[in-house]
């Protein structure tokens, strides 16, 4: 601990293996400016290639370059990481260190910080096996960022005792309801009364982007727009894009789908939109459906993971994982009914308001306390 203007600041490390600003990297960033008002000094520690540096910065935080892939991509062995973050550790000398994913948690687990808390935060929901249970085991406590994560890894072995569901948040300054200004539909060319529906998500098997594909149809009231970057270079991965694109021209569907890159303008884009689609397979609480509801945006999504702890049972269409037919249906009820899309719209906007950063920090910074207090 350090003194600043008298204050007492306690020093904590953030583990992040991205430098993108994927969910779990902006589920962080939007809880460091409370971390610092609650009197921690955080730093945290992540790739030198990418956004999270200069975002982190902006918080008032610091960062740390601690790359863990080699020049290839690829990670580097776990032992190897494993020394170099308890080096990293002795040097910042910080009074917690939280693993921001799964696998920097599985990283933190062994490694020895005599006097230093350990946490680690699950954002995924997918089968581990004894090995990683049983370093994930011997952290401190571990946050699970919704029920379906906490029960899922519980039943594979996980200590239900230290391990606490805490949500995200998405910044309501940022995501809210608010008119259209039709600047995505003059970018794409479209008309102004040609209705967007979009599915915003890496491109991956797990998010059941053919689905949504197969369930559009093109009846000419609406626009498909297919919005992410694919990260993996596994040859599955690079196939189930191509894939996705040969659903698209089988279907005759090239002038009402449009595939877009990752963008920065989420928040403005989600007001352009009529429906968010969100087909995956596996969604331990998807960000982009915490931000389409608090922006008030009518949503279809499949039954998956945490999805109805975000929506309850009426505030979004949600649907059979892999169920095109209902899918479809969904899709379709929703572009020609306004009333209901407004009404879906406004009950997920109130069930944002369980889901906001302050809320989110509130908790951890709680469980930071909670865990001092016994070390």
């Amino acid at each position: 601990m350090t003194k600043d203007n008298g204050a007492v600041m306690r020093s904590i490390l953030y583990l992040c293996e991205y430098g993108t600003l994927n969910g779990g990297e902006n589920s962080l960033l939007s809880i460091l400016p409370h971390v610092i008002a609650a009197g921690w000094r955080p730093t945290v520690l992540g790739p030198s290639e990418g956004n999270l540096a200069a975002a982190v910065q902006a918080t008032g935080a610091s960062f740390a370059v601690w790359d863990v892939t080699d020049a290839e991509g690829r990670k580097r062995p776990l032992e190897q990481l494993r020394a170099e973050l308890q080096q990293l550790i002795e040097r910042h000398r910080p009074a917690m260190v939280h693993a921001n994913s799964l696998s920097m948690s599985r990283v933190l687990g062994p490694v020895e910080t005599p006097g230093v808390i350990k946490v680690g935060h699950l954002r995924d929901i997918i089968k581990l096996n004894r090995q990683v249970i049983t370093d994930l085991n011997q952290l401190d406590a571990r946050i699970a960022v919704s029920n379906a994560t906490r029960d899922f890894h519980v039943a594979q072995g996980l200590d239900e005792a230290t391990t606490h569901v805490i949500y995200n948040g998405v910044d309501p300054n940022k995501f809210f309801p608010g008119e259209p200004t039709g600047y995505l539909h003059r970018e794409l060319g479209l008309p102004l009364e040609k209705k967007l529906v979009a599915f915003i998500g890496q491109i991956g098997m797990r998010k059941g982007i053919e689905v949504a594909l197969r369930a559009f149809s093109d009846h000419g009231d609406a626009h498909l727009l297919v919005i992410g970057d694919r990260f993996s270079q596994k040859e599955e991965a690079v196939e189930y894009e191509a894939s996705l694109r040969e659903i698209v021209a089988a279907r005759n569907l090239a002038a009402a789908v449009t595939f877009l890159p990752f963008r920065t303008d989420m928040p403005e884009l989600l007001r352009e939109l009529t429906l968010l689609v969100h087909p995956a397979r596996q969604e331990p609480l998807g960000r982009v459906l915490l931000e389409a509801a608090a922006t008030g945006l009518a949503v279809v999504a499949t039954d998956a993971g945490g999805t109805r702890e975000i929506f309850g049972d009426d505030a979004a269409e949600i649907v059979s994982i892999d169920d095109v037919s209902a899918m479809a249906a969904a899709i379709d009820r929703l572009i020609f009914d306004p009333a209901y899309r407004s009404q879906l719209g406004g009950k997920s906007h109130q069930r944002s308001r369980l889901f906001t950063p302050t809320l989110s920090a509130l908790h951890i910074l709680a469980l930071y306390d909670e865990l001092l207090a016994r070390s």
